[in-house]
């Protein structure tokens, strides 16, 4: 588990309401960090006034061409600190980009959120049935306000707890492409004899390709919650989608109010895709090399090549573990992107002569050499390695 403290900042909001859109006016009051900006809403869909709050990322005014994914909490702003704090940490450690939160106020949750009206005695009986007219509420009126009104690319996460996160759990099954991620904090999947338990069985049970993220968690909640909650879990565990990825966790001792704090930290590093490639996601085939940094461009919303130095420590773990060829097909692919990097040049050596091709690793150290100047910060290192080779080749002949 990694369970992350963090320390909640205070931002300011700038308070303005529109009648059908988002109005761009008024006296601004920004913190030195995050701008927040909260709207008024008059929902035809719902027949009745919605507050959002949206919070734009530092980078925003600084950076008028850049585009941002978009995180949609339900529950209202008093949630943005965490999220936002937990994500901004991922950033330093290139682990996530700068996104738009936007959160949603509530008026009924208990409407809005559930997709089933409650008939189970130990719950609120009438109460329920809302969540597709919610979800219409989303796609035809907020989601492309958001669009219109800030500069946002297509890739969103709908994130809730309890029963937000069943909320969550239903768009995945009613929209599957409405949101391209769908974190459910200790979702109350009892309710109603566990309705959601059972449309989430038959919705996965159907699909055989969901290009989804789905994170789901669980605190010392027990006796039917529990019983229901680890039936959802096994279900999307043991049901292999393609393109679904799902986490899942269980906190012992963590009450049902804390388990999005004790969940968010994890619920976003398994999210993003950070932008040094892990080892695990490489094939023996170089092109999943191509296709890691394809799928994390989208999610961040911007052009991410392969860095030079992240596929050079792909191609080091690799002659780590003693898996030379690879190694030596990482490190030329990376050359063919990276064809004036010293480094890159460098590295195939250094795969060369692991495996103990004296001759390669040399003229590759020779061709390094022949491209970097004086103000290359290792050059004396490639001056003692070419020295070193040549002394070993010349051994050898």
């Amino acid at each position: 588990m990694r369970l992350l403290t963090v320390i909640c900042f205070v931002s300011f909001s700038i308070i303005f309401s529109s009648q059908s859109a988002f109005a761009q006016s008024g006296t601004k009051q920004q913190s030195t960090d995050y701008s927040q900006y909260t709207h008024t809403i008059k929902s035809v869909v719902l027949n009745e006034e919605r507050t959002v709050v949206v919070q734009l990322p530092k980078s925003y005014q600084a950076e008028p061409n850049k585009v941002y994914p978009v995180v949609y909490r339900l529950d209202g702003a008093g949630n943005i600190p965490l999220a936002s704090a937990v994500i901004e940490r991922l950033q330093n450690d290139n682990r996530a980009p700068e996104v738009i939160i936007v959160a949603i106020e509530n008026t009924n949750r208990l409407r809005d959120f559930y997709p089933t009206v409650n008939k189970e005695p130990q719950g609120p009986v009438g109460e329920g049935g809302g969540a597709a007219t919610f979800l219409a509420f989303f796609e035809q009126e907020l989601i492309p306000l958001v669009n219109k009104n800030y500069r946002t690319h297509d890739y969103k996460v709908i994130s809730g707890a309890s029963a937000g996160g069943v909320f969550a759990l239903y768009a995945l099954q009613a929209k599957p492409e409405l949101f391209q991620a769908h974190i459910a904090y200790s979702p109350a999947v009892w309710w109603n004899y566990g309705a959601m338990v059972k449309s989430t069985k038959s919705f996965i049970t159907k699909t055989k390709d969901l290009n989804n993220y789905v994170y789901t968690n669980i605190g010392e909640e027990a006796g039917i919650m529990r019983e229901r909650y680890d039936e959802l879990q096994q279900s999307l565990q043991s049901h292999k989608v393609q393109g679904l990825r799902f986490f899942s966790d269980a906190f012992d001792g963590i009450s049902h109010g804390l388990t999005s704090a004790a969940g968010v930290f994890n619920a976003y590093y398994n999210l993003f895709l950070p932008k040094q490639m892990p080892i695990s996601a490489l094939t023996d085939d170089v092109v999943s090399i191509d296709a890691y940094y394809q799928n994390l461009s989208q999610q961040w919303g911007e052009q991410v090549s392969p860095p030079d130095r992240a596929v050079r420590l792909l191609g080091y773990n690799l002659t780590d573990n003693q898996q030379f060829e690879r190694a030596i097909e990482v490190f030329k692919y990376n050359i063919k992107n990276h064809p004036k990097s010293v480094s890159a040049i460098s590295a195939l050596s250094y795969g060369y002569e692991m495996q103990g091709n004296i001759s390669q690793a040399l003229a590759h150290m020779e061709s390094a050499l022949a491209i970097a100047d004086d103000s290359y910060p290792y050059i004396n290192y490639l001056k003692e390695t070419k020295a070193r080779l040549q002394v070993e080749l010349d051994k050898r002949n």
